[in-house]
């Protein structure tokens, strides 16, 4: 017998078996698929903080996942004893005119009070980033250190080996036993939308490509919409693409292209990097873009969580410890209003 079963080997789903395994539960996962077979097993892993201004409870929660991220990842690394790639390295984006330097100043302050000293916002010069920095029209970048990175491959990975090193088991198919967790991404939330005869949510495709560049230990960067993500493997991941409609949800094509097109203009230095892989999937985006977190309806002992849109590594610290406050203690305080499932109904 177990304490929870987890339908789902994503990141939602691994990242909670793991917190209610460290609080003493047992748990089983079941995934038809394998480990992090979704959009889990992408390749960008940029986790980007909301911009420290109109505060609200969906930025607070991500403030406090990613200033808890190096604890959980490192807990995790020791634990299964493989690595994770998080870093919290920061990002640099560029400073286009005057009125995006405005602002880029007002945030410096507006981050000291609501980041609470834990991380900064600063306006430095490009020619201290040379070689490593997005193009400027204005020479300045913006630089964040709440920002991080992880590798997604890596994290489904490392995770899984703390499960299993803490007891639990990951099987294909399996007897569900105890409270449930249903934690099945895109798949998932189609399955809630045909159940409800409700449009719950929808599946975003993205696609992005992995670089053969060394820049491990620098900062991810951003512009034009892109971001370019270094990993500890000596690749860089570039992308994605938001497609809310499409035909084929795990293949690439022109559009691709010109993700990789306006990477090179924004970030030179990458023009010779060799493209390793091209990946595509589907991304499950609950109906207010927020993580979809709590009870299932008319289930009892049964929940959901999903819906961790473009930020589900980087919530996942965060959605795992409010997860499992409200399946082990009935505690459902830490879950804001705009995450919880009746919000999307």
């Amino acid at each position: 017998m177990v304490d929870i079963t987890i339908y789902g080997a994503g990141i939602f789903g691994l990242s909670t078996a793991f917190a209610a395994l460290m609080r003493g539960a047992t748990v089983r996962v079941i995934d038809p698929f394998g480990v992090g077979a979704g959009s889990s097993g992408g390749i960008i892993g940029a986790l980007a903080p909301h911009t420290p201004e109109r505060w609200d409870d969906k930025k607070e929660f991500q403030f406090q996942s990613l200033i808890g991220a190096e604890a959980f990842w490192c807990d995790v690394e020791n634990t299964g004893g493989k690595a994770t790639g998080y870093g919290r390295l920061g990002r640099l984006q560029p400073i286009a005119d005057d009125h995006t330097l405005t602002l880029a100043r007002e945030r410096i302050d507006q981050a000291a009070e609501l980041w609470r000293g834990r991380a900064t916002w600063s306006v430095v010069s490009a020619e201290d980033h040379a070689g490593w920095a997005p193009k400027s029209p204005t020479g300045l970048l913006v630089f964040d250190t709440l920002s991080g990175r992880m590798h997604p491959r890596m994290t489904c990975d490392a995770l899984a080996a703390a499960v299993v090193a803490l007891g639990a088991e990951i099987v294909t198919d399996g007897r569900e036993e105890g409270v449930v967790l249903h934690a099945k991404g895109y798949h998932g939330l189609l399955e809630l939308c045909d159940e409800f005869d409700l449009a719950l949510g929808n599946g975003v495709k993205g696609q992005a490509a992995l670089l053969k560049f060394d820049a491990r230990g620098l900062p991810q960067l951003f512009a034009d919409w892109t971001h370019i993500v270094p990993h500890v493997d000596g690749t860089v991941a570039i992308g994605s693409t938001s497609e809310r409609y499409f035909d084929t949800p795990d293949q690439t094509d022109e559009q691709l292209d010109d993700v990789i097109a306006r990477a090179v203009n924004a970030f030179p230095m990458l023009a010779d990097a060799p493209v390793i892989e091209r990946w595509a999937g589907v991304r499950p985006r609950a109906k207010t873009r927020a993580p979809m977190l709590g009870p299932y309806p008319n289930r009892e002992g049964h929940f959901i969580a999903n819906g961790g849109f473009k930020i589900g590594f980087g919530m996942a610290p965060k959605v795992a410890e409010v997860m499992c406050d409200l399946m082990l203690d009935g505690r459902d305080d830490g879950i804001p209003p705009a995450f919880r499932v009746a919000a999307n109904f």
